[in-house]
């Protein structure tokens, strides 16, 4: 197939590229920085905005499927700058695609659209989306969520997937995120850690993402809908980040603050930062609070049903593999 992958030199796009072009895909990216690991890739790339129109243009031109990755992610920032990239952006790309002819677009989500920031044990795809949100990333995510999937039609095939923590070699988020707050002292266990969450070792997202392409055309089960994806092995909070922590040869957690005091604080530190206008993170909001302390696991029923998903790498293999990577610094 001739393949757009938007965020091509991204965590999850770069391990999409490497999957297109190892089974011999044509591929293109579009992305607004440059990437060496694509130019050795031979791929073709565009730098560019999802707000320019003549760029966008240029990227789909020519294109059987759109694999769009490029989010503003994160929990911190301006509320502009995720409409801006995450909503606007998605449906700039979603017009330049439908309008250049492009039959399948492969939009990647979030299992945090449907948060409300209670638990979440073994939901499937039918529960809704909240009226409330606790962070900008997820309520824009869901916004556009809901351009890709109402763009569905016959001549237009859409559909989403909803990758839950994503972790594995290179990883630029979750990963070093424990490992650099375990070595400063201030990671914490939000509760006592028995909370179920659901993660996704990165080459099996990545596979998820052409298992969706290869089976999304107009008609098929899968078009206009949203689909859970995870490694299908929840485990305790705890014994995650342990593992991960592990990885490292660091030590487990051994401190723990109360759920409550997490919420708590973390809305009081949103509360300071937005009154000193600081553009940083805060160390911890609502969001994260209510993150690190609730049961995040999914129902894959759906996902092995009609796109034939199956994990390739389990979480074991996957901190084997991580562990040698952080070992050789090698990604």
């Amino acid at each position: 197939m001739k393949a757009l992958v938007t965020g091509g030199g991204g965590f999850l796009g770069s391990a999409i590229v490497r999957r297109l072009v190892a089974r011999g895909d044509t591929v293109r990216t579009f992305q607004r920085g440059h990437y060496p690991e694509l130019d050795t890739l031979g791929v073709e790339s565009i730098r560019g905005d999802l707000s320019d129109d003549v760029a966008l243009k240029k990227a789909v031109c020519d294109i059987e499927v759109v694999f769009h990755v490029a989010a503003k992610a994160g929990v911190w920032g301006r509320y502009r700058d995720y409409h801006a990239s995450n909503v606007v952006g998605t449906r700039n790309i979603l017009e330049a695609a439908s309008g250049a002819g492009v039959t399948n677009f492969v939009f990647t989500s979030s299992p945090s659209v449907v948060f409300d920031g209670s638990d979440e044990n073994g939901i499937t795809e039918a529960v809704s989306y909240p009226g409330k949100y606790l962070a900008y990333y997820p309520r824009t995510k869901s916004e556009a969520e809901k351009s890709v999937l109402s763009a569905n039609s016959p001549a237009f095939a859409t559909m989403a997937l909803r990758p839950h923590l994503l972790w594995g070699p290179g990883d630029p988020h979750l990963v070093p995120r424990v490992i650099a707050r375990a070595r400063s002292g201030l990671l914490r266990l939000v509760g006592d850690g028995k909370n179920i969450v659901d993660s996704t070792y990165i080459d099996n997202a990545a596979n998820a993402h052409l298992l969706a392409a290869d089976h999304l055309f107009a008609g098929a089960p899968c078009s206009g809908k949203a689909y859970f994806l995870s490694n299908g092995e929840p485990l305790p909070m705890a014994e995650l980040l342990n593992k991960i922590l592990a990885a490292a040869g660091m030590p487990p957690i051994n401190r723990s603050i109360s759920a409550r005091k997490a919420y708590v604080a973390g809305a009081a530190m949103e509360c300071v930062y937005r009154m000193m206008n600081l553009k940083s993170e805060p160390p911890l909001t609502r969001f994260i609070a209510r993150q690190l302390s609730t049961a995040h696991w999914f129902d894959l029923t759906a996902i092995r049903r009609d796109l034939g998903y199956h994990p390739e790498v389990s979480i074991n293999e996957g901190m084997r593999r991580l562990a040698e990577s952080l070992t050789s610094g090698t990604k």
